[in-house]
């Protein structure tokens, strides 16, 4: 007889919600935070009213021992005996609505979910301002099982307002108590469940899950460490979520987890307290430590706490605002200016676990740390070091560092300092490199390894006395400041040259930082005709445009050379150029000053409102987008990928939508789309409230 993995149960509804508030059923973000839109809680009452089944619920048993508690002082008494694996967003659903608990969106943002009910057809809706003040609505069903005030009443308060506004026969008066009554003993719905054993490990959680889930939601090991942290040490994942939310804006008056880098999210936060306090990368293996498993196999309580004290220590200097905030002048020193330039955040979370394990464990001064850290992430970014079997590779790189004794700064910086030799070797330069090059990628990280050697080398714009760090200083929100410029330009080579493919048009070695002023005067003129007028009008000192051709990677007699020749040339001499740069990281002379960027909040937008409306397919009409552009979110929290059509209208998960507005409260957003969505444009990613002004100037 095939072993029975399951048992089935039933709960009812005000079970369930006193299991929770008890702390008996944990209910963490197991698949992700709330997600459910307002209107699929209101189907869900709506549906337990009139008697539907709604589904069941899939719990899994912690196999907590009796009386185990959690770690924290802050922390619930005891640990939760079973986890919710299917069906979360229906128990946080029926629990936030009915028990006026806020929720926790992805976006950080905490909200109610508030539902009202129309009893004289037995209605239920999403709470607006006008329900909110329609007597023939209880605006928050909440009330109904609010113990202190008591159900008799609000249906009492409820019919009295409503006598205030019509007359109220007897007989309705009646089906209105009714109706109220049936909605309150909603408690008591019954909710069918299964509960898997114990004794089944995480793989066969997912893999139950995967098989019998219809949306085809994955769950990953992350979730499940996350998921057990909330079982055993709630504070402590709490503590990671505040930092994440609190990454997310600057803070108004002291410090804060803000920076112009990364807006962290738990799981990946999770890495690296995994890394700096189990030493392990490999996720799966730092669940199994959690869950406490010994030599045999068998649950270990004392093994269990032994490691979730590990991870209590790492955690607290992960989320120490001074080695947060240390960690990133690291990517200072090493050119970076901000989240645009940074093309991988494992590598950043990785190099950031490094930097922990050298400052916290082998006591490498913050110095040497600094200069160390910042060549290898320089390194890592570059080659793509954890862009493929990112845990394998992690799992490698601390090994390096093992055999090592505590404090043993030198034999730290010694290891790492010898992968960063033995990967960028002279045949990376001078092959590998300029053969990376050859790419239209704007995001590419060879591409932002060469902006940030001309941070490193103090690099001028070109045909420019302006710094590129200072036009790259990620807190200057001004628009149209210096972007990438073809150098052969598009038109030209599209009429002239016949080269009319965008990979061969949008080549990084024929993109240059260009002032926006310098760009619209350039135009679509030859190189052999705006180059010479541009160096006559612009006067700059001979040495000082001889170094600005070195670091802009300009051979000489560049404008009369063939496009593939020149292309080819530019390559190896932007490689020489950021092999020059990270000659400077190994300088010990080398200190770069940066202005400190200022803390202020993030501008939405920054455009001026067109004279007259714009619309889309204007400016398609114009050229300023093509059938096909990619359109993306604005705002970091929203990961949606609409596109442009053939007639200017948007098109986003298969619906067509008239307006850029239309297509971001679709995204559910709701905002102005104008200023939400950013354009994929050969010069890189532009608002359309941007490009939309941009045709107001012209006509």
């Amino acid at each position: 007889m095939a072993t029975v993995l399951f048992k089935d149960t039933t709960h009812q509804v005000a079970d369930l919600i006193t299991d929770i508030r008890r702390g008996e059923i944990a209910l963490p973000d197991l698949q992700r935070p709330y997600v459910w839109e307002p209107a699929k809680a209101r189907e869900l009452f709506d549906s337990m009213y009139k008697g539907f089944p709604v589904g069941y619920l899939l719990f899994w048993e912690t196999g907590v021992e009796p009386g185990a508690r959690q770690i924290g002082e802050g922390s619930k008494p005891e640990a939760a005996r079973r986890l919710i694996v299917d069906g979360q967003q229906r128990l946080t659903s029926l629990f936030a609505a009915m028990t006026g608990t806020p929720v926790l969106r992805e976006d950080y943002r905490s909200t109610r979910i508030r539902l009202a009910f129309r009893p004289s057809d037995a209605t239920f809706a999403v709470t607006d301002a006008a329900i909110e003040k329609d007597p023939e609505y209880l605006p928050d069903i909440s009330v109904l099982w609010d113990t202190a005030t008591g159900r008799r009443k609000v249906i009492r308060d409820f019919l009295t307002r409503l006598r205030d506004k019509r007359s109220l026969p007897e007989a309705e008066e009646d089906r209105i108590q009714d109706a109220l009554d049936r909605l309150h003993d909603l408690e008591s719905y019954p909710f069918k469940g299964v509960v898997l054993s114990a004794d089944i490990d995480e793989e066969q959680v997912a893999e139950i899950f995967v098989r019998i889930n219809s949306e085809g939601v994955k769950l990953d090991q992350a979730d499940f460490i996350l998921t057990l942290t909330s079982v055993f040490w709630e504070e402590g994942r709490r503590a990671l979520e505040d930092f994440c939310r609190h990454s997310r804006t600057p803070a108004l008056h002291g410090a804060s987890p803000f920076n112009w880098y990364i807006r962290p999210k738990p799981p990946q936060l999770l890495r690296v307290v995994a890394a700096v306090g189990l030493d392990s990368a490999v996720l799966k293996q730092v669940y199994a430590a959690l869950r406490g498993r010994d030599t045999t196999g068998k649950l270990s309580p004392a093994r269990r706490e032994e490691r979730f004290a590990q991870l209590q220590q790492a955690q607290e200097h992960v989320l120490d605002l001074k080695h947060w905030h240390e960690f990133f002048l690291c990517l200072e020193h090493a050119g970076f200016r901000g989240e645009k330039m940074i093309s991988s955040q494992n590598t950043l979370l990785y190099s950031y676990a490094l930097w922990l394990i050298g400052r916290v464990r082998y006591g490498v001064p913050i110095d040497q740390l600094r200069s160390v850290i910042a060549r290898w992430f320089f390194m890592a970014q570059l080659t793509g070091r954890y862009s493929g079997s990112v845990e394998s590779q992690m799992e490698q790189d601390l090994a390096l560092l093992r055999n090592l004794t505590p404090r043993d700064a030198h034999g730290f910086t010694t290891a790492l300092d010898r992968v960063v030799r033995e990967t960028l070797t002279s045949d990376f330069w001078s092959i590998t490199l300029p053969n990376t090059l050859n790419s239209s990628a704007a995001k590419s990280p060879a591409l932002l390894a060469y902006i940030a050697a001309l941070n490193i080398l103090d690099a001028d714009v070109l045909l420019s006395t302006i710094k590129v760090r200072t036009r790259l200083d990620p807190a200057i929100l001004a628009r149209k400041g210096v972007e990438r410029h073809h150098l052969f330009p598009r038109k030209y080579l599209q009429k002239s040259l016949g080269v009319t493919t965008s990979a061969r048009i949008n080549q990084i070695a024929n993109m240059a930082l260009l002032e926006w002023s310098d760009n619209i005067a350039i135009s679509d003129q030859a190189p052999t005709q705006y180059w010479p007028a541009q160096l006559a009008a612009k006067r700059i000192p001979a040495d000082v445009m001889a170094r600005q051709r070195y670091l802009h990677a300009l051979p000489d007699d560049w404008p009369s050379m063939d496009y593939e020749t020149f292309l080819t040339t530019r390559r190896t001499l932007m490689a020489q150029v950021v092999r020059d740069a990270f000659g400077q990281l190994e300088s010990p002379s080398y200190h770069p000053v940066y202005d400190v960027p200022a803390l202020v909040p993030e501008q939405r937008s920054t455009s001026r409102v067109p004279s007259r409306r714009i619309k889309l397919s204007e400016l398609l009409d114009a050229g300023l987008i093509n059938a096909g552009t990619v359109l993306t979110p604005s705002w970091e929290e929203y990961d949606h990928v609409a596109a442009i059509d053939d007639q200017g209208r948007i098109v986003l998960d298969g619906q067509i939508h008239d307006t850029p507005s239309g297509a971001a409260n679709a995204a559910g957003a709701g905002t102005n789309g104008w200023t939400f969505w950013l354009a994929d444009t050969p010069e890189g990613q532009v608002s359309l409230a941007d490009l939309r002004a941009a045709l107001s100037e012209e006509s």
